[in-house]
């Protein structure tokens, strides 16, 4: 009786440590992206129906974690004006423990093309470009709200307009105090393997800093590899939502995965969850939350860019 009374007591803490652990599994990232790409979001573009049903749903997300609320905000959006119309971002956030005024921002872009006026499929899902990288913010948020071990302050944000000009990260830079945020993690199209297949993804802007430098030494004993951007001639550096923050001297990098030179369904119909691989996805998340530690508990500060 005693030796079982033990032996159950040692499961049960072996459980309990499980329970407390966070994780990000792939049936949580199927279900975002599910939601997400799905038809209802009549293809997330800007100033319609369709994104207003995708930020609601990021908002809720946001919510059932009891994220609070970004600076003054009453709420998740960020709203704002572009081309006479509203717009809104979609913006929670983590308050540091000790270093409560240095930021480190995790991004993505919710919105994405809308639909064709006619034919059998009418819907540009967007599932790779950009519901893979909004899935991953909403992850990330739960899993580094569980693990609740962030020194700085931990701001995860869903912009709207990139795909038209990048309104919503240029409304949120220009409200933004650069000079506090130590790093920014766009992330863009990571649905898909890249060029080096699974386990990889690449940064946009790798030489600017050492922020790519800083990832990949968090991930040494891992099978996972950040590389520098293969397609500089595309100059991705510069077209995604990082740019703004980069500008202004941010370390402020996309991770992706698309392969710009060949990834058959970019700004396609058949941009759907059924062409991403999801369990490779979830790793890359995976290897994103690991990767990122250090910054998110001070011990590491990317250099500005120039």
């Amino acid at each position: 009786m005693k030796n079982s009374f033990i032996i159950s007591v040692f499961l049960f803490g072996i459980l309990v440590q499980g329970q407390e652990k966070p994780m990000i599994q792939q049936e949580e990232i199927a279900r975002i992206e599910s939601v997400l790409a799905s038809d209802k979001m009549e293809g997330r573009a800007i100033f319609t129906p369709g994104i207003d049903s995708a930020s609601v749903f990021i908002e809720n997300e946001f919510k059932k974690m009891n994220l609070p609320f970004f600076k003054e905000l009453k709420n998740y959006r960020q709203e704002f004006v572009a081309q006479g119309k509203a717009a809104n971002n979609v913006i929670g956030m983590l308050p540091g423990k000790s270093k409560p005024d240095e930021y480190v921002i995790f991004s993505a872009h919710y919105d994405h093309l809308g639909m064709k006026k006619n034919g059998e499929d009418k819907v540009f899902n967007g599932a790779n470009d950009d519901a893979s990288g909004t899935t991953a913010v909403i992850a990330l948020a739960k899993y580094l709200k569980e693990l609740n071990q962030n020194e700085r302050t931990i701001i995860f944000v869903a912009f709207t307009g990139e795909e038209v000009g990048g309104f919503g990260s240029k409304y949120f830079s220009e409200n933004m105090d650069a000079k506090k945020v130590v790093a920014m993690f766009n992330i863009e199209m990571i649905g898909t393997d890249s060029k080096w297949g699974k386990n990889s993804a690449y940064i946009t802007g790798f030489e600017k800093s050492d922020f790519g430098t800083i990832l990949q030494q968090n991930l040494k004993g891992s099978n996972f590899n950040f590389y520098p951007d293969p397609y500089p001639k595309q100059q991705l550096f510069y077209r995604s939502d990082n740019a703004r923050l980069a500008a202004l001297g941010v370390p402020a990098h996309t991770i992706s995965t698309s392969k710009m030179d060949s990834e058959p369904n970019y700004h396609k119909l058949s941009d759907e969850v059924s062409s991403l691989d999801l369990a490779n996805m979830t790793e890359i998340i995976k290897s994103i939350a690991i990767s990122a530690q250090s910054i998110i508990n001070g011990q590491d500060t990317p250099s500005r860019i120039k």
